[in-house]
């Protein structure tokens, strides 16, 4: 996850826990899917990174996929 992205995630996080506006069930759902993104991003990142590890034809395949 780029850092612009993450500086994203946290200021979301931020305003909706401090919202009044969301029930705390509200809030604790959206964090927990807020988390789940993050770390579904994070297992997609490491997936990326180990098939570009096979070879160098195998990134060039993501690359051209613009997926890395």
């Amino acid at each position: 996850m780029s850092k612009s992205n993450l500086k994203h995630l946290e200021t979301i996080k931020e305003n909706i826990d401090k919202t009044d506006a969301l029930s705390q069930e509200e809030k604790s759902d959206s964090m927990k899917r807020i988390e789940e993104w993050y770390a579904e991003d994070r297992a997609w990142e490491a997936l990326m990174l180990e098939l570009s590890e096979i070879s160098p034809k195998v990134k060039t395949v993501l690359a051209d996929l613009g997926l890395i």
